[in-house]
């Protein structure tokens, strides 16, 4: 399976913060945000990932994550020259995805609960259509909300509704069978002009091909589009890393447990940045000093 990151867009709501930077590189808590959603993927076992931003902020990516070796990954780069909807990865992409499926993440996400990676491999294994992850939300008219029926299966989704059915709003990962890249570029662009992700999806459940994941209790899933959503995020990740000592969407940790890159290659990235309580993290991982290399051998990231 092949992956994406979609990191394109203005970031308008985050101004004047996305002044001259992109959205994704900005900070959460201790990582730029970027790191999230390619944990993520990572996490699912997923190693060829294409990033996808606007011309202006490619080469930031480029310096920050370089071709993706010291991670034991492939890491390629593509334009999205206009927000023209999140569908329109799949266009773009479509060298990239080749023969396989895709997953796509949202570079503005984090995802975080323990068994998301059997979570994730599971879904990609079983993979027939349109895989797609719920998550319930207070406020669904804000999002793409899944309907159910009594068996919890997925009978129906609605982009931002004025009167939600139900609570499960449809988080910014997805995972689709290679036939992804016809059915978007066979998409009809909504009013605004845009590859809508919602009328992709909803293409799959007319063919009987679109199952829903449900991430309940125990998951946690943050959309960082506002300054206060960006804030809880940071939070959230800052009070988890310095109560129970893990870390979520550590890209080099996250590496080393997946088997991509060896002891010794952590440790020398964590040297790269001994100064740092980051990199004196990644250096105990394999070296066994303190807390922090105790705590992660019980507990496997997660996020």
């Amino acid at each position: 399976m092949k992956g994406i990151i979609l990191a394109g867009g203005s970031g308008t709501r985050l101004r004047p913060l996305t002044g001259v930077v992109s959205k994704q590189i900005l900070p959460v808590y201790n990582k730029p945000m970027i790191y999230y959603p390619l944990s993520v993927l990572m996490l699912a076992g997923i190693r060829d990932i294409l990033v996808i931003s606007s011309p202006a902020h490619l080469d930031m990516f480029r310096d920050l994550l370089g071709d993706g070796s010291r991670l034991g990954i492939r890491l390629e780069y593509a334009e999205q020259k206009e927000p023209n909807g999140i569908a329109e990865a799949f266009v773009i992409g479509a060298d990239h995805i080749g023969d396989d499926n895709v997953a796509l993440i949202l570079g503005d996400n984090v995802f975080h609960g323990h068994g998301f990676s059997e979570l994730l491999r599971t879904a990609a294994a079983r993979l027939d259509g349109c895989a797609l992850f719920g998550y319930p939300v207070n406020d669904p008219w804000r999002y793409g909300v899944a309907e159910l029926d009594a068996d919890r299966r997925l009978t129906a989704l609605t982009e931002k509704p004025t009167e939600p059915v139900s609570n499960i709003a449809v988080t910014g990962l997805y995972m689709y069978s290679n036939d992804v890249v016809r059915m978007a570029q066979e998409l009809v662009p909504s009013d605004r002009g845009e590859l809508e992700i919602t009328d992709l999806n909803k293409a799959y459940l007319a063919q009987g091909r679109a199952h829903l994941a449900e991430l309940g209790r125990g998951f946690v899933w943050l959309d960082m589009g506002t300054h206060d959503s960006l804030l809880e995020a940071g939070h959230y990740v800052q009070i988890l890393e310095q109560r129970q000592g893990i870390r979520i969407g550590c890209v080099e940790e996250t590496a080393f447990r997946m088997g991509y890159i060896s002891a010794e290659q952590c440790r020398r990235l964590g040297a790269e940045q001994s100064s740092t309580e980051y990199g004196s993290y990644l250096v105990s991982l394999v070296e066994g000093d303190g807390v922090y290399e105790a705590r992660a051998r019980r507990t496997a990231p997660a996020g």
